[in-house]
């Protein structure tokens, strides 16, 4: 791809320079702002901050805080140019794909001429991605926006020749496709990777690596375990731990994700967080952490996890301390493999969205011999290293591949590339996927 041949400087802040063919005008010239009645047969329509915008059934997802009352709602068409207020910032821009209803917290917006809507939807996500629409409102809470159509439409954008916007949108949605592909592939890589490692975890943390006796068990997830193990129930081993924060002693934030404890920016506003944390609790390296909540409609979560550090976490997960006679790190692998046999969805039934430690503490658990819980870990870890490495070099390549993703449309967008006269051939749309290893599929539970 070349450079366009002449460049000028104007008035976008966010954009240094753009081609010299191209005009400048503002938003309230560009685009007209919707106000249409709601049909009686609309169903409600989302703004995501991946910029998808989509019948809300069209992408379920749980912990989704839905409207008691449908006040102030507006009709949303196939094709209009949706802006969430608050969210903009953070990308939650984009062309809806259907017919239907939404929020009044979206400008919904139609084009006054003859523009490519997806075009300037992009545009609009790369003036967030720059961080310019969250410095508009610097008088609002941090990683928030206020970006009414009042602030839309009075500022200037770039305005390439129609042509050039069709030509500009088809080639993204190419060359996006095949990043989105490429990143598919190594996601998958990571999903069997994955699944290689727990089988592998289970493999060997039920006995199942040795050619000892074995006998039947009443546990509900394995059927046999070696003859000269213990069956006890998990209170016999295990303690509820319930240490409050109280008078912020520790603010080490915590959090549960992809099956495992790490830290978290305390100073953050991303995402559903107390205004105190003094009602979180207090955790010790050692302490098993379970999230045993949203149990009907998350069922793709890692639940346990084990602390390595001093720090807090949220009170809405359960946190126990190993007694005597079993290692912490082995009996929170025993659970993640009762995890992975979704043992405690099964506790959650009928209208039960969470489970606490007096549901559970009665699940019965193996128990070899302490020396042989350690030979078992060491056999766990010199299995986890190399998948672990594989794993860690695909997500590298992801990485690569959406920051390559987001260079490409900055610059194509903005005009700082041309590709007016590039042949797209034939190719196959992929979109990027929203439900994956990567993000979704292991998330944290909402905070308390």
């Amino acid at each position: 791809m070349n450079k366009y041949s002449e460049y000028k400087d104007n008035p976008v802040p966010w954009i240094e320079r753009i081609p010299a063919h191209w005009g400048l005008m503002r938003g309230k010239n560009l685009f007209a702002k919707m106000q249409r009645p709601v049909r009686e047969f609309d169903e409600v329509v989302t703004c995501f901050r991946d910029g998808t915008v989509t019948l809300r059934k069209n992408r379920r997802i749980s912990g989704f805080t839905e409207s008691l009352k449908e006040i102030g709602y507006q009709g949303i068409r196939k094709g209009d140019l949706v802006i969430h207020v608050m969210d903009a910032f953070a990308g939650s821009i984009g062309v809806s794909d259907s017919d239907g209803k939404g929020t009044p917290v979206y400008s919904v917006c139609q084009a006054k001429g003859n523009s490519n809507n997806q075009y300037y939807a992009m545009l609009l996500r790369e003036m967030a991605r720059t961080g310019y629409i969250q410095s508009l409102y610097r008088g609002i809470r941090e990683r928030s926006s206020d970006f009414r159509f009042e602030v839309f439409a009075s500022q200037f954008y770039p305005v390439p020749p129609r042509t050039e916007q069709d030509q500009i949108v088809k080639f993204l949605d190419w060359k996006v496709s095949c990043i989105n592909k490429l990143i598919s592939v190594k996601r998958r890589k990571i999903e069997e990777l994955e699944e290689l490692k727990r089988s592998r975890i289970g493999y060997l943390i039920m006995g199942q690596s040795t050619n000892i006796p074995r006998r039947k068990t009443s546990i509900c997830w394995v059927k046999t375990i070696p003859a000269h193990w213990d069956e006890k129930s998990l209170i016999q081993f295990a303690e509820e731990q319930q240490i409050k924060n109280t008078g912020m002693i520790e603010d080490n934030l915590l959090s549960l994700s992809y099956g495992k404890i790490i830290n978290k920016d305390i100073n953050t506003t991303d995402g559903l967080l107390p205004a105190s944390f003094e009602g979180y609790q207090i955790v010790y390296n050692g302490n098993i952490i379970l999230r045993l909540t949203d149990l009907q409609n998350d069922h793709k979560s890692l639940r346990t996890g084990i602390v390595t550090q001093t720090g807090i976490i949220t009170s809405a997960y359960t946190c126990l301390k190993s007694r005597d006679g079993i290692l912490s790190e082995y009996l929170q692998l025993q659970l993640h493999v009762a995890d992975l046999c979704k043992v405690f969805y099964g506790m959650g039934g009928g209208v039960r969205q969470s489970i606490g430690f007096k549901d559970i503490r009665g699940l019965m658990i193996a128990i070899p011999p302490i020396n042989e819980q350690q030979q078992i870990l060491n056999l766990v870890h010199r299995v986890e290293q190399p998948i672990n490495l594989a794993i860690n070099k695909n997500k590298e390549i992801i990485i690569t591949l959406e920051d390559l993703k987001k260079r490409l449309i900055a610059d194509v967008v903005t005009g700082k590339v041309d590709v007016r006269n590039i042949e797209i051939p034939e190719y196959e749309f992929v979109e990027e996927e929203n439900d994956t290893v990567a993000n979704s599929d292991n998330k944290e539970g909402p905070e308390e």
